[in-house]
C-alpha cells in the first residue's frame, strides 16, 4: 500500500465511520487521542530503531505513516498540502 492509498483509506474511514474500527474510535475521541497515538508510534519507532530488528522498525514506521494519515483526515489536510511543505 502506498502513502497515497493510506491517505485515501483514512479519508474514507473519516467519511463512513465504520463501526468496530479502531480508527473510527480515534476519530470519535478527537485530535488529542489521534495525536497521542501518533506520538506513541513515533516513540515505538525510535525504540525499535535502537533496540529491535529491522522488521520491527519497519512495522512501527508503517504505523507512524498510518497515524499521520489519520491526523490529516481528521484535520482536513490534503496530501498535496503536505507535499508542498516537503
Amino acid at each position: 500500500m502506498t502513502f497515497e492509498e493510506i491517505v485515501k483509506l483514512t479519508q474514507q474511514r473519516k467519511l463512513e465511520m465504520p463501526a468496530g474500527k479502531n480508527t473510527t474510535a480515534l476519530f470519535n475521541q478527537g485530535t488529542h487521542a489521534i495525536g497521542k497515538k501518533l506520538v506513541e508510534e513515533a516513540a515505538e519507532s525510535w525504540m525499535a530503531a535502537r533496540y529491535e530488528s529491522k522488521e520491527n522498525l519497519t512495522l512501527e514506521l508503517s504505523q507512524v505513516l498510518y497515524y499521520v494519515a489519520v491526523m490529516m483526515a481528521d484535520k482536513g489536510i490534503s496530501i498535496n498540502e503536505v507535499y508542498d511543505k516537503l
